[in-house]
């Protein structure tokens, strides 16, 4: 299921990029105001969101996936063609939002326009990952490839890759919205296209090609079974030898010596620079942001404004 993975995450990375979830970026930017060095804080509840309701849906997926197990081949069969049927939709538009049929999340939308801080990051993460019209494909896709692998726990998993694909990337284009500039914003969301009378968008069409790759993978290999490992096995073997021979005290010693060695000489490298600190009288009564660039700023006051 190396393959399955990767497609899940792949699949959250379009399912972040696709058009109507452009509405998510603003939402998290306004959930995270200020958070400055709490922003992997905020990422990381935002991703805990994500998983209360993606792992059981996941879940959920293997377990009825189970059911079918005697009947493996039409299970596969079923399975790549909804598979290349759902990257079809997805090329042309035709979507669908996910959220519409899952209990609470109406509710769980309005509780996250009036909550604050965590609180209201964690509310965003459990409606983000089932929300959005163009994204209901991606999600269907990751879902059928779910069930079709009928284990409850590999189910999970490959939705939770599926929401590790949204968060990643997230956290990437919030922490360089501002260096990216417009330019690279404008890559971020792709464009539209047209077609004689028919009119696509870049992010919608790699997703969809990216589905109805995996529906015709699934097909030829038995459900991935007949797939060839990412990395074979003899490969395996040796990274497992080596990973033995750095289990050793001596290579521990060494590593924590090269460590210490390393910051010992930044330090020094730092002191020297700089031994007595900024001498520069304008540094004198300096206000000094130590909050971060969204939060606000606290003065220190040096000796000198105190005397004055």
């Amino acid at each position: 299921m190396d393959v399955g993975f990767v497609t899940a995450f792949l699949g959250g990375v379009l399912a972040l990029l696709s058009p109507c979830a452009a509405l998510l970026l603003p939402s998290f930017f306004a959930s995270t105001v200020n958070s400055g060095t709490k922003l992997l804080l905020h990422t990381g509840v935002f991703y805990g969101g994500l998983l209360v309701i993606l792992v059981p849906l996941g879940v959920g997926a293997g377990a009825f996936g189970s059911l079918f197990l005697t009947h493996r081949t039409e299970l596969i069969t079923v399975s790549s063609l909804l598979l290349i049927v759902l990257g079809i939709a997805q090329i042309f538009g035709f979507g669908f939002d996910p959220s519409k049929v899952i209990p609470g999340q109406s509710v769980a939308r309005g509780y996250s326009a009036s909550a604050t801080g965590l609180a209201k990051t964690f509310l965003l993460g459990t409606t983000s990952g089932v929300a959005g019209f163009c994204a209901g494909p991606i999600l269907g896709a990751v879902l059928t490839v779910a069930a079709a692998s009928g284990d409850g726990v590999t189910a999970g998993l490959l939705l939770a890759v599926y929401g590790a694909g949204m968060v990643v990337p997230l956290l990437i284009i919030v922490a360089l919205w501002r260096p990216l500039g417009g330019r690279g914003r404008s890559l971020l969301r792709g464009r539209g296209f047209t077609i004689g009378r028919l009119r696509f968008h870049t992010t919608s069409v790699l997703a969809g090609l990216l589905i109805i790759a995996t529906g015709i993978l699934f097909w030829t290999t038995n459900g991935l079974v007949g797939m060839p490992e990412i990395i074979s096995a003899d490969t395996q073997v040796r990274l497992q030898e080596g990973a033995g021979i750095l289990a050793n005290p001596i290579v521990d010693i060494a590593a924590i010596l090269a460590v210490a060695v390393l910051i010992t000489a930044i330090w020094f490298a730092r002191r020297t620079k700089n031994p007595d600190g900024p001498s520069d009288p304008k540094f004198a009564g300096s206000h000094v942001n130590v909050a971060g660039e969204n939060q606000p700023i606290r003065n220190i006051i040096t000796p000198r404004e105190t005397s004055s």
